[in-house]
């Protein structure tokens, strides 16, 4: 399952030429994963063949518009779970030893809980194993896919193939905690004022040793923040 991982890792990553040329690959090794339900492959391909054929900059701008202003459609899955509280830092921490452990080293400017990252992590382990991680997330993938889908988008389809892939289904309490969230809207432009003022999430040194995949799970699993009045991304 490691090019499945890794396909729907390329749809999720800021459009470049590069990767508007991988597109082909991407449907064909997404069009042979049958784990993914075959109305979700038929979704897949078609947003790969969109994302092949749009203009570049149009297709950069939809990307910056849905994941990088919505915060309620982040990409960073601890957003989702601790906001931009000090656990977000702590809990990022702890996953970052994780992949250390398993030999991923990440680049300086890499959000070890941003989603592309974290499937390019899973895509290298045992096929259980990634898809345990997987369903620990499964909250946080159906309620992104559910905003995506009020959306209309055809990005829908990346988080519907996820949570096909997960070892266990979305935790309904935890699910229906993330939707009652208010879903931001990036066009209104005082609001998101408000959002964008948040102070980023800043990393110190890890008092937590080297953590087991408990503690991906224990993150995953926390109470989701209170309603969220501002937002940040970390650098």
């Amino acid at each position: 399952m490691t090019l499945a991982y890794r396909a729907l890792a390329a749809l999720l990553t800021y459009p470049t030429a590069e990767t508007q040329a991988a597109m082909p690959a991407v449907a064909e090794a997404l069009d042979a994963e049958m784990r993914i339900p075959a109305p979700v492959r038929r979704a897949l391909h078609r947003l790969a063949g969109e994302l092949a054929e749009m203009d570049l900059y149009e297709a950069q701008e939809q990307f910056v518009w849905l994941f990088d202003r919505t915060r309620s459609l982040s990409l960073n899955l601890y957003e989702h779970v601790h906001g931009e509280s000090r656990d977000r830092g702590q809990a990022m921490v702890a996953l970052l030893e994780l992949y250390r452990a398993k030999g991923l080293e990440l680049s300086a400017n890499e959000l070890p809980d941003h989603l592309p990252v974290f499937l390019e992590f899973i895509s290298t382990l045992p096929d259980d194993e990634a898809a345990s991680l997987l369903g620990e997330a499964a909250h946080v993938l159906a309620a992104i896919g559910e905003r995506l889908h009020k959306r209309e988008s055809a990005y829908r389809a990346v988080f519907g193939a996820l949570v096909a892939l997960a070892a266990d289904p979305a935790d309904a309490e935890a699910l229906a905690a993330l939707n009652a969230e208010p879903d931001d809207d990036p066009a209104d432009l005082e609001a998101m004022d408000k959002l964008w003022a948040e102070t980023a999430v800043t990393f110190g040194p890890s008092d937590v040793g080297c953590p087991k995949a408990e503690l991906l799970v224990k993150s995953m699993n926390a109470n989701p923040p209170p309603p969220r009045r501002r937002a940040g991304q970390a650098a």
